[in-house]
């Protein structure tokens, strides 16, 4: 008597419960799988993974990551997975990467918001006294805007792009 070969088709692989939980699943491990992709793209429980037993080289371009975006995907995974742990060891130094990270975007912010609010007056035409007495702040408070120590709310801009498109106008309606 011979044996024919089995010609059942193959099931499916069995998906893991990490699989199963999705993408931002918290559960389960990091496959080799996840952690070839940016980290970006890492499931929760692949960072949490990479945290706890990652190496430097792993640690690395999670900090990379960070840096990109400190108030991305990655940076909440990261506040999620160490959150309520002792700062200690790659954690601390996690953390560290995130709030400098923080620090440096909102001061290349506070800076952008500077240039622009020199251009809106110059743009008007008026000396910053005058600007500032327009716009209703104290030309120090305006001083501080300008020099990137202080942002203006959302509402003073505003006030400040009416009041130079204001003046604009009527610089350009002016015969020379």
């Amino acid at each position: 008597m011979t044996l024919a070969a089995d010609r059942r088709p193959v099931p499916p692989p069995q998906r893991t419960g990490l699989e199963q939980g999705g993408p931002d699943s918290g559960s389960g491990s990091a496959s080799d799988e996840d952690l070839d992709r940016p980290v970006e793209f890492w499931p929760t429980a692949a960072v949490r993974s990479a945290l706890q037993g990652g190496d430097i080289a792993t640690w690395k371009r999670i900090a990379a990551a960070l840096k990109r975006d400190p108030y991305g995907r990655t940076a909440r995974q990261v506040e999620e997975v160490l959150a309520g742990t002792r700062p200690i060891g790659i954690s601390k130094a996690i953390w560290e990467v995130l709030e400098r990270a923080r620090a440096h975007l909102e001061a290349n912010e506070r800076g952008e918001v500077a240039r622009h609010v020199g251009l809106l007056i110059d743009r008007s035409g008026l000396g910053p006294q005058e600007f500032a007495s327009r716009i209703g702040v104290a030309p120090e408070d305006l001083a501080t805007y300008l020099h990137g120590s202080a942002s203006p709310s959302a509402s003073l801009m505003i006030r400040m792009r009416r009041l130079s498109d204001r003046f604009v106008k009527v610089k350009s309606a002016r015969p020379e």
